[in-house]
């Protein structure tokens, strides 16, 4: 809050504070962003297909250094984000529309990303229904409220999470999905990989599965 204790005082100063006030606001809104896709292929963990021309690459962002972008530090809590990067080199789209993007742990645990339900509940311990209270009777039980979803969580999905349904001709779509790594212990991309099913090119015919090798990002 700023506070002009004299009435007479110039303008100036309470309008250079206001002006420095709205930059760090605007800084530090503009922290939360997606980085910008490279061609997939310039990435260390991806899978080529020369024939349908389209190369999908995955980098997990395990170190906290990198999870700065979000709003809520996931690999803290058992999560990983993987960057996902789709270029379609070829002269047709491909969809994403019935697409199967899991986590394939070396022991072979097939993991699904995950919801923004999921972590909120990992993170805030929410059941998501509310809790029956008992209620002396004759009066009937009462239900309390569940709690109020986690608005970072909410933000950091809608800004984050991959959602191109459709790749068009010679261009790159990126985003993230969220897996849950709870249990993988402390090496959980080691001999892990990222198997993409159910994509399909412009005409409907679906393409060859993607098996993405997370040991060479490591």
């Amino acid at each position: 809050m700023i506070i002009v204790r004299n009435r007479m005082r110039p303008r100036f100063p309470l309008i250079f504070a206001l002006a420095i006030s709205t930059a760090v606001t605007y800084l530090h809104a503009s922290d939360h962003k997606i980085p910008p896709p490279k061609d997939a292929s310039t990435y260390a963990s991806y899978d080529a297909h020369a024939t349908d021309h389209v190369v999908i690459a995955a980098e997990p962002y395990d170190t906290k250094k990198k999870d700065k972008i979000f709003r809520v530090d996931y690999v803290e809590n058992g999560f990983m984000p993987i960057y996902i990067v789709v270029t379609n080199n070829g002269d047709k789209p491909i969809s994403l529309d019935q697409a199967r993007i899991d986590f394939i742990s070396a022991e072979g645990d097939r993991i699904s990303a995950a919801q923004p339900e999921d972590i909120e509940r990992r993170m805030t311990h929410i059941t998501g229904a509310g809790k029956v209270i008992p209620l002396p009777a004759p009066l009937p039980p009462m239900k309390s409220k569940p709690k109020t979803p986690d608005k970072k969580i909410e933000e950091d999905f809608s800004d984050f999470e991959y959602s191109a349904i459709t790749v068009p001709p010679h261009s790159t779509r990126a985003g993230f999905l969220f897996y849950d790594m709870q249990g993988l212990g402390n090496t959980p991309l080691k001999g892990a990989t990222l198997n993409l099913r159910d994509l399909r090119d412009g005409n409907g015919k679906e393409l060859f599965f993607f098996q993405i090798p997370l040991d060479k990002y490591l």
